[in-house]
């Protein structure tokens, strides 16, 4: 096969700050790998289908979303959760099989300090996958920048409420 032929992996990623709680209060919401559908809006489903939450090698399955809706079609993921490093609040996950198009996607979230200490932090989220055919990447990631930014207000919520 030609190698000019082939096309690059789409990469990219999008960050937001954290406003209203500091890292370790939000990385717990993180760490509930089976539990995305608390906190990521217009994912009704989310469950455990194989190992223990949270540790390397689990799986999950999330129903509800998608870059394009089909009537009647319930878009859906099965993802398995690659590493996990509490000391450096990051955590890295692969689709292992759904019908939304994505093709070798792999996924890195990092939650992060200020620079400098001086409190507050942000979140990171990195996203590689194949092209996907009749998608832009430009709209990918606005959608991940969109539903980052409200995954994290609702996680701040959380964090200032104290409920998990």
């Amino acid at each position: 096969m030609d190698q000019n032929l082939t096309q690059q992996k789409w990469e990219a990623k999008v960050c937001t700050t954290l406003e209203k709680a500091e890292p370790d209060q939000i990385w717990p919401f993180f760490q509930d790998f089976f539990g995305l559908h608390k906190w990521f809006l217009g994912l009704p489903n989310c469950h455990g289908i194989h190992g223990t939450n949270g540790e390397p090698g689990c799986i999950r399955y999330c129903s509800g979303f998608g870059l394009r809706q089909e009537a009647d079609e319930i878009k859906w993921s099965m993802e398995r959760l690659v590493a996990i490093d509490h000391a450096q609040k990051t955590f890295t996950y692969e689709m292992v099989d759904s019908n939304i198009g994505f093709k070798s996607y792999v996924s890195t979230i990092k939650v992060v300090p200020a620079a400098g200490g001086g409190g507050g932090g942000a979140v990171e989220w990195w996203i590689s996958l194949e092209p996907v055919e009749g998608a832009k990447l430009e709209d990918l990631v606005a959608k991940y920048q969109v539903a980052l930014q409200l995954m994290v207000k609702k996680m701040e919520e959380g964090a200032v409420s104290g409920s998990s």
